[in-house]
């Protein structure tokens, strides 16, 4: 199953009990149905056939479990393993054998610039399986590319795997080279690194941890399931309790050096193509997220577009213009519908329908 995925070019395989397997293809879920419908017990046999003993021992007692699983010379995967109503299920997400450039990812140069930082916080955010991974894939390798410097990474598990060209890269996964994130964190330090990726900022001790590190002369990067960049900030200060939450304001205002926020969109023909918000930190910015006015952020991206910065809305449109995406993708992937309602329109396109349903 895992090779048809890969050489159907499919995101994901999802396996059901009553279900035959599903694949997830250009952002659809299509049912193979000249294959029979799967029961439990062949589906609990498929998973146990890959799952690394800790994992085994974890889903027994917590019935849920995620694990990398490789097939040399095919791919490597990302695996969750759950128990739903019917019994046991998985989803299983490829992940490209090779490292993705920047050059291939359409990354702009003032988003690559971020990557010739010696210290301070980038975060790539956006929801589950926006491809958050696969752009910090791009930045980690551009840096390995162009510096030479020790990378850590810390990941739940580890998808893409780096060798070492000008950098040293060390990769480490929670849970099988160390018991957390912060924990690997926290031991990083002590580790000489010149950059840390951090898989998953999810929880306060872990944040506070990473902007301490990007304090004192650390590049970090990290990610969060945030839509938007003023979203993002306000995501972290509310991580804290209130009498803190100055204190983190005037961390964050002087580590937090770039946010990119990101939606994966269905193209047109197929495929999929990301639409990214970047907000890069510069005094103005600074002087928002220190003052909680974080509010005003939106209309700072707008106004400082020479700098390389773009809110979500325009990156949609322009994926319209230049008729990369339909214009009801890009009114549905939208955070601000009522603006980009008004500028669709505008370009002379009626999303009646689409709007009507939301």
């Amino acid at each position: 199953m895992l090779r048809i995925q890969c050489s159907r070019g499919a995101a994901d395989l999802h396996l059901r009990v009553g279900e035959p397997p599903i694949f997830r293809m250009g952002g659809d879920l299509l049912r193979l149905e000249d294959e029979a419908a799967l029961d439990d017990q062949t589906v609990t046999a498929m998973m146990r056939s890959i799952m690394p003993d800790k994992n085994k021992k974890e889903f027994d007692t917590q019935w849920d479990t995620d694990f990398a699983h490789e097939i040399e010379g095919v791919s490597r995967f990302r695996v969750n393993v759950l128990r739903d109503r019917h019994g046991v299920a998985s989803v299983i997400r490829t992940i490209a054998s090779n490292t993705v450039t920047v050059e291939q990812m359409g990354i702009s140069p003032e988003v690559q610039a971020l990557c010739h930082l010696t210290k301070g916080l980038v975060l790539v955010t956006g929801p589950t399986g926006s491809g958050k991974s696969t752009t910090l894939c791009a930045l980690v390798d551009l840096v390995n590319r162009t510096r030479s410097d020790h990378i850590i990474t810390i990941e739940d598990p580890i998808e893409f795997v780096h060798q070492s060209k000008k950098c040293l890269i060390t990769q480490r996964q929670v849970g099988v080279h160390t018991q957390s994130f912060k924990s690997a964190l926290r031991a990083a330090l002590r580790e000489d690194p010149d950059i840390i990726l951090v898989g998953e900022l999810r929880d306060l001790e872990t944040i506070a941890i990473a902007l301490e590190t990007a304090e004192t002369g650390h590049l970090v990067f990290g990610t969060l399931h945030t839509s938007t960049a003023a979203s993002t900030i306000n995501r972290i200060v509310d991580q804290f309790p209130a009498d803190r939450q100055d204190q983190i304001r005037i961390m964050l205002a002087e580590s937090l050096k770039g946010v990119i926020s990101q939606t994966l969109c269905k193209k047109i023909g197929g495929g999929r193509v990301a639409a990214r918000e970047i907000l890069l930190v510069n005094k103005a910015v600074s002087a928002l997220i220190r003052e909680g006015k974080t509010v005003q952020i939106p209309n700072i991206i707008q106004t400082q577009k020479k700098l390389g910065m773009e809110t979500l809305n325009d990156a949609l449109l322009n994926l319209v213009k230049s008729k990369t995406i339909e214009a009801e993708e890009a009114y549905v992937k939208a955070v601000e519908k009522k603006e980009m309602s008004a500028k669709l329109r505008a370009l002379g396109h009626n999303i009646d329908n689409v709007a009507g349903e939301e």
